[in-house]
Parts: structure tokens; sequence; C-alpha cells
């Protein structure tokens, strides 16, 4: 019996070949893909033939189907990078609008709560690496792909390699941290799970990093015997460190610097949750004379 072999249409492979020549990163180019076969499912045929109405009733569609205003924006990109560039039919886009994204308030912990979490990590690998994540506001992502070689004692600097963006930076290394890192790498290197010049935090095989969705079951579960009743997340603790920073008179355009921001607003975000600095200002109404 033969097995059939699925063949990627002209199409699909003209616009996976426009994305490799942009270096567009792997999981863009998945979500791009992923727009333009749900486009060409709800028309029923190959999108290249597509009319700007076609493409406004699928907005239509996806918006009566309750998508959120993220998902819709990224079906948008990879329809636009599709009509714009593979097709060169950027007219064809004109009726399809993106949408606005609510703002809301990130999640923060106190710092009590930062530290009963942290104890809570049943695992020296994972403890290490959520004390580095809060430590040095770090992504997750960042925070998997360190390597042994990336940390510098001497400057007491992480250096980030092709963080998000794809930038290099250099971020904080207390010297707490720097001492957490170094019990976790003797721990490590005796059992034989850290490589020389490895991963910072191994997988169960060494050639390969721990993964990020193992650290966020990690802080799940930390979170659960911590008793902490809000929504925590790996990126809980990039905003903590931040509002931390700025509660504690840190600059904010350093912050943003840690960070990585490349927008100055971005950071400042961060103004809105640090309740320190909010406990701080007079109220106006303190300073009204008695009648």
């Amino acid at each position: 019996m033969k097995t059939s072999i699925p063949t990627v249409s002209p199409l699909r492979q003209r616009m996976v070949e426009d994305m490799h020549m942009r270096k567009l990163a792997p999981k863009t180019q998945a979500a791009y893909v992923l727009a333009v076969r749900k486009f060409a499912k709800f028309l029923g045929h190959s999108p290249d033939t597509a009319l700007d109405e076609d493409l406004r009733r699928f907005q239509l569609h996806l918006v009566d189907q309750g998508a959120s205003p993220m998902t819709l924006n990224a079906t948008i990109m990879g329809l636009k990078f599709l009509f714009d560039i593979t097709l060169g039919r950027p007219e064809a886009m004109a009726k399809m609008q993106s949408v606005r994204v609510p703002q809301t308030l990130p999640v923060i912990l106190s710092k009590e709560e930062v530290t009963r979490l942290i104890a809570c990590v049943g695992h020296i690998k994972h403890q290490t690496a959520l004390s580095l994540a809060y430590g040095t506001g770090l992504r997750v992502g960042e925070v998997v792909a360190l390597k042994v070689g990336d940390i510098d004692g001497q400057r007491m600097t992480l250096r980030v390699e092709q963080g998000k963006g794809r930038k290099d930076r250099y971020a904080m290394l207390s010297p707490v941290l720097l001492e957490r890192l170094r019990v976790w790498w003797r721990v490590a290197h005796a059992q034989g799970k850290m490589l020389e010049g490895g991963w910072l935090f191994p997988g169960l095989d060494p050639l390969q990093s721990l993964s990020t969705r193992q650290l966020n079951r990690a802080i799940h579960d930390a979170a659960t015997m911590a008793k902490i009743d809000k929504h925590v997340s790996m990126h809980t603790l990039r905003h903590s460190f931040a509002t931390h920073l700025l509660e504690q008179k840190v600059d904010i355009r350093v912050i943003q610097v840690l960070l990585g921001h490349q927008r100055l607003d971005t950071t400042a975000h961060y103004v809105q949750v640090a309740t320190e600095l909010l406990r701080e200002v007079i109220s106006p109404l303190e300073t009204l004379q008695p009648a």
C-alpha cells in the first residue's frame, strides 16, 4: 500500500520562499501560512484569485466566529504578506482593516509573593530559572536560550543573544543571582547534566534546552502551592521586575534598556501599576485650605 505524500501548491511554495528571503522568524512564517490556509478553506479554492470583497467577507466571518482582536490582526498580517509580496496585489487588501487591541494592565506580584512563589518551586533548575527571570526581566524564550558562556561574573552581566526583534543586549546580573547560578552549575555539573559551553538550563537531553512549556508548567504549579490568587505566568515575573525597579526609583530609561524595549512609551505602561509611586503622590485635595 502506497503512502500518499502531501504536495505543496506552487503558491504556497512561492510564499514560503518569499518569507525565507526576508528571513522571517519560523513562528511568523507558520502564523502567515496558517492565515492563508484558513482563508483558502473559507473560499473553497486557491486564494490567488480572491477579490477585495472576498477578503472583506472573510474578516466579517472571523468576527462572527468570535475571533479575538489579536487573532484578527495576525490573520490580516499573513494575508497582507500574501497579497502584497507574493501576489503583488496590495489593492486586494483595501477592505480589510486591523482592529484595536484593548489595553489591559499586567498582573504584578508583590515582593512577598515573588519570594513565596520561588520558594515553592520544587526543582532547583526551575527555581534558578524563575529567579533569573525575575532578577533580570528576561522573557521566557530568552531565559531558556541562555548558555553557560553568556554569564559574565566579572562584569556582572548576562548576554542575551538575538532576543526579541533579533537584537543582542546585556542584562543585569546581581550578586544574589550569580550565587544561585553557581549553586545550580555545581549541582548540574556533578550530575553530568550541563555540557561545557552548553545550555544554562538543559532539558532532559542535555543537547536540548529546557522548553518554555516546562517553565510555564513549573510556575503554575508553584503559584498554586504558594496560594497566589492571581493569573501567574512567566511574563508576570518580567512585569514584576520592571514595576519593582520603578518603585525603587530606577530611571525609566535604564529599565527600557534592561527590558530591551525599542520604545519608551512601552516601558512607561508600568507607571500605571507601580503602586508605591502612586501612594507617594499627594492628591490636590490634600492641599486645599479649610473653608
